[in-house]
C-alpha cells in the first residue's frame, strides 16, 4: 500500500472512533479504531508510522472539533477560507504528539511478531501523546480516548487511573487485539494463516478481554459517602450567541435571567457563565438596581442562594470570567476562571492580530486563584467551574487535598452557545459525566443553550432540559463525601504520577526479558 494509501487508512480510523465521543454506547468502536492503528504501526517504518499516528489524530480533532469553525467565522466574522485553516492547522500541529509517539513504537521494535513489550509501549507512547497534548501550551485535550469509554467497561476505572488512564488502557487493549490480527492485510485469507490463527492468536486476544473483563469487574467501587441534598433550579435562557451582546436583546435577557433568579425557590439556583453579560459599572447604567435587588433577594436569612455567571473587574485592575455567590452573609462569594481559553479568554504572545480579526466582545482575562474555595449552601460545598474547565480534572482534584473542605458537589457553568447546534453539547456533556466519575461527585450543568442536567456521582445524567430551548431545570442532588484515588493522588501530584509510569516503560532496554514476549507463541 502506497504512503498515501496508508495515511489515508489512519485518518479513516480516526474520523470514525471520535463517534464514540457523542454515541458513548459505540465504545467498542473506539476500541476497534485504535487496535487498527495499533497493527498499522506495529508492522511500519518509524517514518511510516508516524504518518500514520499524525493521519489518525488529525482526523481524529478534525471530526471532534470541528465547530470552532462557527465561533470562529460565524460569530468571530473571520473570512471562512482562514477559520478552516485555523481549524485545520490547530488539530495538524497537535496531532504531532502522536505521529512522534507512533515513531517511537516503530523504532523501538524489535524483529518478527509484535510481542507484550511492544503493546506496553504502545500504550505508553499513546499515554505521552495524550498528557502533552492535554498540558503543553495550556492543554487542549478536548476528544481524550477515555472520553468515549464513558459508558464501557472501562468507566470503572475512572476513580482509579482518571480519563487518561483510561485512554491507556485502551490503547493496551487495542494493541492485545492488533498482536492477534495477521501480519499482512492479505494473510488473514490464506488457509497456512487460518490454520495457524488460534495457535499465536489467542494469548493477545485473551488480553485484550482481560482487560476489558477485569475494568468491568471492579464495577462502581465506592469510594464516597452521602452528605446533604440540596433542591437546585439550573437556568438555561438560550440566548444566540450573535445576540448575547446585542443591545437591543439585552433588556430581555436581562429580564429573564432576574426574573428566572427571583422566581427560584430552590435551595441553590444556577445561572451559566456570563448570565449577565455586562460588568457591573455597565449593568448599573442599563438596569438600575438590577444587581441589589438580586442581592436583597438572595441576602434573607434562611432563604436560598444563587451561583450567577457574570463578567467583574475594570481596565486597572483587570478583568475576570467570573461567577458571584448570592446568599446570606456579610460579603458576595466569588469565583474567578483560572484556566482560560487562548483567544477567547486571553491572547497567546504574538497573535493579537487573529483576535482583533476576531470581534469577540470579551478577552484579555486575569486568572483567578489556584484552589478556591468552595461556596457553602445548607452545609454542601458547590465548587464552581466555568466552560471548560471541567475539562482538567487534574485541576479540579487540586480542591480535594484537604478531605474536610473538600468540595461535596461540583458546578460547572458554561455558554457553549459560541459552537451552535453541533456535536459540541453533547461532548462537552460526557466530558462532565467523567469527572463525575473520576471524583464521584454530582454535577450541576447551568448553560446558556444546553446541555443543562445534574449528573450523579456514577456520571448519570438524572436530569436535563433539551438543548436550544429557554427553561429552569428544577432537580435535586445529593451531595458526597470522601476521596477517590484519582482525587488523591491527582490532587497532590497533578499528573506527574501518569507521566513517570509512561517514562517508565518507554525506558525499559527493548531486548529485556520482561519485555520480549508473553502474548504471543513467537511463531
Amino acid at each position: 500500500m502506497a504512503l498515501l494509501g496508508w495515511a489515508l487508512f489512519a485518518a479513516v480510523l480516526g474520523a470514525v472512533q471520535s463517534l464514540a465521543l457523542v454515541h458513548t454506547w459505540l465504545w467498542w468502536l473506539a476500541l476497534a479504531c485504535t487496535a487498527g492503528l495499533a497493527w498499522a504501526v506495529l508492522r511500519a517504518t518509524p517514518g511510516r508510522a508516524a504518518l500514520l499516528g499524525w493521519a489518525y489524530g488529525c482526523a481524529s480533532l478534525l471530526a471532534t472539533v470541528w465547530w470552532l469553525f462557527i465561533s470562529m467565522h460565524r460569530y468571530g466574522h473571520l473570512p471562512a477560507v482562514l477559520a478552516a485553516a485555523a481549524v485545520f492547522a490547530l488539530s495538524a500541529a497537535l496531532s504531532l504528539y502522536l505521529a512522534a509517539a507512533m515513531a517511537w513504537v516503530a523504532r523501538q521494535r524489535g524483529g518478527g511478531r509484535p510481542g507484550g513489550g511492544d503493546a506496553l509501549r504502545f500504550a505508553a507512547a499513546w499515554l505521552v501523546a495524550e498528557l502533552a497534548r492535554a498540558q503543553w501550551f495550556t492543554g487542549f485535550p478536548w476528544g481524550a480516548a477515555g472520553y468515549g469509554q464513558v459508558d464501557g467497561p472501562l468507566a470503572a476505572l475512572a476513580p482509579w487511573v482518571g480519563v487518561y488512564g483510561m485512554g491507556a488502557v485502551l490503547a493496551l487493549a487495542a494493541a492485545c487485539l492488533a498482536m492477534a490480527m495477521p501480519t499482512t492485510a492479505g494473510a488473514a485469507a490464506s488457509p497456512a494463516w487460518l490454520g495457524r490463527s488460534w495457535a499465536w492468536a489467542w494469548r493477545p486476544a485473551m488480553g485484550a478481554v482481560a482487560l476489558l473483563g477485569g475494568a468491568a469487574l471492579l464495577g462502581p467501587v465506592g469510594f464516597t459517602q452521602p452528605s446533604g441534598s440540596l433542591t437546585v433550579a439550573l437556568l438555561q435562557p438560550n440566548v444566540a450567541q450573535d445576540e448575547k451582546f446585542a443591545a437591543e436583546r439585552l433588556p430581555a435577557t436581562l429580564a429573564w435571567v432576574g426574573a428566572a433568579l427571583r422566581a427560584s425557590q430552590a435551595d441553590l439556583t444556577l445561572a451559566p457563565e456570563t448570565a449577565v453579560p455586562l460588568l457591573p459599572a455597565q449593568l448599573e447604567d442599563l438596569a438600575p438596581g438590577y444587581w441589589a435587588a438580586l442581592a436583597a433577594h438572595f441576602g434573607r436569612p434562611g432563604g436560598p442562594a444563587a451561583l450567577v455567571g457574570v463578567p467583574l473587574g475594570d481596565e486597572n485592575s483587570g478583568y475576570t470570567n467570573s461567577v458571584v455567590g448570592l446568599a446570606p452573609g456579610p460579603a458576595p462569594y466569588r469565583y474567578d476562571k483560572v484556566h482560560l481559553v487562548p483567544f477567547g479568554e486571553f491572547i497567546p504572545t504574538g497573535f493579537r492580530w487573529f483576535t482583533e480579526a476576531m470581534a469577540i466582545p470579551l478577552g484579555d482575562f486575569a486568572r483567578g486563584p489556584l484552589n478556591a474555595p468552595s461556596f457553602v449552601v445548607r452545609g454542601e460545598r458547590i465548587a464552581p467551574n466555568i466552560c471548560y474547565e471541567d475539562l482538567f480534572g487534574e485541576e479540579l482534584a487540586r480542591r480535594f487535598t484537604n478531605a474536610s473542605t473538600a468540595p461535596t458537589v461540583l458546578a460547572n457553568v458554561s455558554n457553549i452557545g459560541w459552537f451552535g447546534n453541533t456535536l459540541a453539547v453533547p461532548q462537552h456533556l460526557g466530558i462532565s459525566r467523567l469527572r463525575s466519575l473520576e471524583l464521584q461527585r454530582p454535577m450541576l450543568r447551568a448553560t446558556n443553550t444546553g446541555a443543562t442536567a445534574v449528573v450523579d456521582h456514577h456520571g448519570v445524567v438524572t436530569a436535563a432540559l433539551a438543548p436550544f430551548s429557554a427553561g429552569v431545570l428544577n432537580a435535586s442532588v445529593q451531595g458526597r463525601t470522601g476521596l477517590t484515588p484519582f482525587a488523591r493522588w491527582a490532587g497532590a501530584a497533578g499528573l506527574w504520577p501518569l507521566w513517570a509510569l509512561a517514562a517508565a516503560v518507554l525506558a525499559w532496554p527493548r531486548r529485556s526479558p520482561a519485555f520480549a514476549g508473553g502474548l504471543h507463541t513467537g511463531r
